[in-house]
């Protein structure tokens, strides 16, 4: 028997994992951490974005955090007991140090019951970058495809799925450390607003900077549109920081020019926000690869 583990820093929609039957003791919890009390994210099931900005935005910074490997023990053991294929869709790791911590669990688990097969599938993304392969990859295993079958998948697939976000505030990208002091305070000045994407490794980086947030909207949207591929098949993913006028606005502007695509339209989960802050504005698509001309 195979069995299939996700993740949330996939983000993957709660309304989503309920559709696809998902159990949550396939479901990875990961934790933050705001206003001094640990949750682990639960895919949307209890999480209140709004009120989660709204504490972001009166200054109270959440973190984000890994698992030790004893919790990893606790979701995987069950399985490897069992003898079973496991496979777990992951997010980057080139985003976390979790994944040490993971690899000590595995090991353990692998030397303890060496007639389990165990493999985790990196998609090189995080947010919905990975939560899309997950849901795909979640109901190929529901449809009784083979773990094979689903790396298979996996390996053409999720090399496609590309990101593009824009924080509204350069403070967040500077407290994460992924801006300095001095390049935000000049960004805010001049409101110039950086556009975010993850490269081919996994790792984010700064594609480039747009003056007034008017402008993100239409170039994200237009970079959407002469990229996006398969629009029968897979849908493009509108995510907001709490910042429904400018979703509206994206939502808008895509469906005019790639008029019978499917649009999903979510608010970013705590990971993203944490490190981007309210009022981020990304779009998650497929295209025909991450590499840009």
């Amino acid at each position: 028997m195979s069995v299939i583990f996700i993740d949330t820093d996939s983000e993957l929609p709660f309304e989503k994992a309920k559709e696809l039957n998902l159990d949550e003791k396939f479901i990875i919890k990961m934790p933050y951490t705001i206003c001094e009390k640990e949750t682990f994210y639960d895919l949307g099931s209890t999480y209140d974005a709004k009120e989660f900005f709204s504490l972001v935005r009166n200054g109270n910074m959440p973190i984000t955090s890994g698992l030790n490997a004893e919790i990893y023990k606790e979701y995987f053991e069950p399985f490897f007991e069992k003898g079973e294929d496991i496979l777990y869709v992951s997010f980057s790791d080139e985003l976390s140090g979790t994944f040490k911590y993971h690899d000590i669990a595995i090991k353990e688990l692998s030397e303890k019951y060496p007639k389990a097969r165990y493999r985790r599938f990196n998609t090189k993304g995080i947010s919905l970058a990975t939560g899309l392969p997950c849901y795909y990859a979640v109901k190929m295993h529901n449809e009784g495809k083979s773990n094979d079958e689903i790396i298979e998948f996996l390996t053409e697939f999720c090399p496609r799925v590309c990101a593009s976000f824009s924080p509204n505030d350069l403070f967040y990208l500077k407290k994460g450390g992924r801006l300095s002091a001095a390049k935000a305070a000049l960004g805010s000045v001049l409101q110039i607003k950086p556009v975010v994407r993850i490269d081919a490794q996994g790792k984010l980086y700064n594609a480039g900077t747009i003056k007034g947030r008017k402008n993100v909207i239409s170039t994200i949207a237009s970079e959407v549109a002469e990229r996006v591929r398969d629009i029968d098949k897979y849908p493009i993913i509108v995510l907001n920081g709490d910042c429904r006028e400018d979703a509206d606005k994206m939502i808008e502007k895509i469906k005019e020019k790639v008029p019978d695509a499917e649009i999903w339209d979510y608010y970013i989960g705590p990971v993203i926000g944490t490190h981007c802050g309210p009022d981020t504005i990304a779009c998650v698509y497929v295209a025909d690869s991450r590499e840009y001309a």
